[in-house]
C-alpha cells in the first residue's frame, strides 16, 4: 500500500468508529483483519468514536441544561416512565450502563442515557471512554488471534476474496 492509500485507510477507520452504531470494536477488528496495524488502528478508530461521543454528550447536556430551565417554572409531577427509568439507573448505575450499553444499543445511545438520566458529562465521558477502549481492546484481541489461529499471518487474507 502506498502513503496515500494507508491514509485513506485510516481515514476511513476514524471516519467510521465515528458513526454511531458503527462503533470502534467492530471497525478495528475489520480494519485489523484486513492489514492495517494493530496499534494505529486502534488509536484511530477509538479516537473517532471517542470524539463523536464527546461531542454528543456535550450537545446533551445544553439540551438538558435548557430543558430545566424550562421547567423550573413549570413545577410539574414526573411521569411513570421516568420514575421506573430512575429506579433502573439507581440499581445498575453510570458504571453498568456503560460498560453494558454499547455492546446492546451502541455507544452513543448509551452516552445520550447517561446524560440524560442525570449524570454529569464529565463521568459520562469517562465511563464511555472506559467501555469504548475495553470493548474495542477485547474484539482487537479476538480479530488478531482469530486471524493469526485461521494461518492468515500476513492480515491480507481479503485479497483472496477480492482480487485487484
Amino acid at each position: 500500500m502506498n502513503f496515500f492509500e494507508l491514509l485513506w485507510a485510516y481515514m476511513l477507520v476514524f471516519l467510521l468508529a465515528a458513526v454511531p452504531f458503527f462503533e470502534a470494536y467492530v471497525v478495528i477488528p475489520l480494519a485489523i483483519i484486513t492489514g492495517l496495524s494493530v496499534v494505529p488502528t486502534f488509536i484511530i478508530g477509538l479516537a473517532g468514536n471517542a470524539f463523536t461521543v464527546f461531542l454528543l454528550i456535550i450537545f446533551i447536556h445544553k439540551i438538558k441544561v435548557w430543558r430545566q430551565n424550562r421547567r423550573a417554572s413549570e413545577q410539574k409531577e414526573p411521569s411513570k416512565r421516568s420514575q421506573r427509568a430512575q429506579k433502573l439507573w439507581e440499581k445498575y448505575g453510570l458504571p453498568g450502563l456503560a460498560i453494558l450499553g454499547p455492546l446492546l444499543v451502541g455507544s452513543h445511545l448509551t452516552a445520550f442515557m447517561g446524560v440524560s438520566l442525570g449524570e454529569n458529562k464529565q463521568r459520562t465521558l469517562y465511563w464511555m471512554v472506559i467501555s469504548i477502549t475495553l470493548w474495542s481492546i477485547v474484539f482487537s484481541i479476538l480479530a488478531y488471534l482469530g486471524v493469526d489461529f485461521l494461518g492468515y499471518k500476513d492480515h491480507n487474507f481479503l485479497n483472496r476474496f477480492f482480487p485487484q
